[in-house]
């Protein structure tokens, strides 16, 4: 038994999205200061400015991070309808279903994607490769009936995994910073 799951289950949900968000702003306050140590980064923070998407730029953009973008927000649209909904119904199951075959996509087409380091996987593979173990495992759990093996690795996976590619998908310079930001 875990001291989270001794928890009310209010106390549970605060205590998980505060997990959620102190690794991500961990990681942001540790990446800042290298970042704001570059003139470039520093004329990129203070050029900021919202507008609307610019559409532009996705034509412009490779077909494998177009299709990561497209099934990411999939994703991210189709798991929070489940984590606000009932779980167990058949509607959960549906979406559930949708939602693996989504995140499965971004998982390895994440792969493909190597920007930030051309030529090689970079620290955000990391959470790619866990993806891709987790996620049958997550499913084997529900199939099993293991309902708290399952909500363990897909909340781990809704939250903890958009919270972290969040961070790194608005860092300036990135294609979603660009389109709404640069």
């Amino acid at each position: 038994m875990t001291v989270l799951s001794q928890l009310p289950r209010p106390s549970r949900k605060l205590a998980l999205g505060l997990a959620v968000l102190a690794g991500p702003l961990a990681l942001a306050g540790a990446l800042l200061p290298a970042y704001l140590a570059d003139p470039d980064g520093i004329r990129a923070l203070l050029a900021v400015r919202l507008h609307a998407p610019d559409l532009e730029r996705l034509g412009q953009t490779s077909p494998v991070i177009l299709v990561h973008l497209g099934f990411g927000v999939l994703a991210l649209a189709v798991g929070a309808i489940l984590m606000a909904g009932r779980k167990g119904a058949r509607m959960h199951r549906i979406l559930g279903w949708g939602w693996v075959l989504a995140v499965g996509i971004v998982a390895v087409t994440s792969l493909f994607i190597q920007t930030v380091n051309p030529g090689h996987f970079s620290f955000i593979h990391i959470l790619s490769g866990y993806v891709i173990i987790a996620l049958p495992l997550a499913v084997a759990a529900a199939r099993r009936h293991d309902v708290e093996r399952h909500r363990r690795y897909m909340t781990g996976m809704f939250y903890g995994g958009f919270a972290v590619n969040l961070l790194f998908v608005l860092l300036p310079g990135r294609l979603v910073w660009n389109l709404f930001l640069g």
